[in-house]
């Protein structure tokens, strides 16, 4: 039988209550907001936190919304609101389209994406998303409010730059003109964590590529992005052939483990290939 240690439990209704209740438990606290990662852990004893702060309640930290030239979405909403989300859909369709792929409609309704990035497990799919779009992640603590890239949150599998003491309470994505994404994924069975993903985001200017970010995810890629296949597509003029070698150079620079989802070779055969097919499909959405 799979049983959690003993822990303490706790409601909080505000960020201010949150917080205030991550001092009093001290850093082997956690925050529960869905929980679908966190408790079959705590099944497992692979985690035994001494307390669970749960968020649920925390009104102020779920919501999608277009404040000046950024998208702000809350730590607290569920999976299924982004994908509902009309104005996620014109301005990210990358977001949705890996919303479409993680789990089943139960995951969908009730996990969180804050929650997501939090456990930043190395085969997450929003991690990649978020971090092609060059999102920004804004943590609350104590001390007041700081705001980290996406691309910087992420310290290695299971660990962010959240501190004890701190929540992470949303993230901003810079709307840009000219620009949109897509996100390609390879799984054993619908809902199940990728073999490997990539996300990629494109914004033109005079028929070259002004700017761009792709994500990877299952594959071990450094924070999630292929920064050297960035590089290459940077400043060009969007061909197959730029968006091939793109895929190749995220292949060679990616470095996934063999495991009970494949050999390493082929994950990262998938990596160069999803890479150019999420370009490719990115550049196309540019267009219509």
């Amino acid at each position: 039988m799979q049983v959690p240690a003993s822990f303490e439990y706790a409601k909080a209704t505000s960020v201010e209550m949150a917080l205030a209740l991550l001092a009093r438990y001290g850093p082997e606290a956690r925050v529960v907001a869905g929980g679908h990662s966190l408790l079959p852990m705590m099944k497992l004893r692979l985690a035994e936190p001494e307390a669970l702060i749960d968020i649920n309640d925390i009104d102020e930290l779920s919501f999608v919304r277009v404040e000046g030239d950024a998208l702000w979405v809350g730590a607290l909403t569920r999976h299924a609101e982004l994908l509902e989300s009309a104005v996620v859909g014109e301005h990210f369709p990358v977001l949705h389209d890996a919303e479409r792929v993680i789990a089943d409609p139960v995951v969908r309704n009730w996990g969180t994406v804050g929650g997501s990035l939090c456990q930043a497990d190395p085969s997450e799919d929003l991690s990649a998303a978020f971090a092609a779009l060059r999102a920004e992640a804004v943590i609350r603590g104590p001390d007041g409010e700081r705001t980290v890239p996406v691309r910087e949150f992420h310290t290695g599998p299971y660990e962010t730059v959240v501190e004890p003491g701190e929540l992470l309470t949303g993230l901003r994505v810079p709307i840009r003109p000219g620009g949109s994404s897509a996100y390609e994924k390879v799984e054993r069975r619908v809902g199940d964590w990728p073999l490997a993903a990539a996300a990629a985001a494109l914004w033109l200017d005079g028929g070259r590529v002004a700017e761009v970010g792709i994500g990877l995810t299952a594959v071990r890629a450094e924070h999630f992005v292929a920064a050297e296949a960035e590089a290459v597509v940077r400043g060009a003029e969007p061909s197959e052939e730029v968006f091939r070698e793109a895929g190749r150079v995220a292949a060679e620079h990616c470095d996934p483990g063999s495991d009970q989802r494949g050999p390493a070779d082929y994950k990262r055969h998938l990596a160069g290939e999803l890479t150019a097919r999420a370009l490719r499909r990115a550049y196309e959405r540019c267009r219509s």
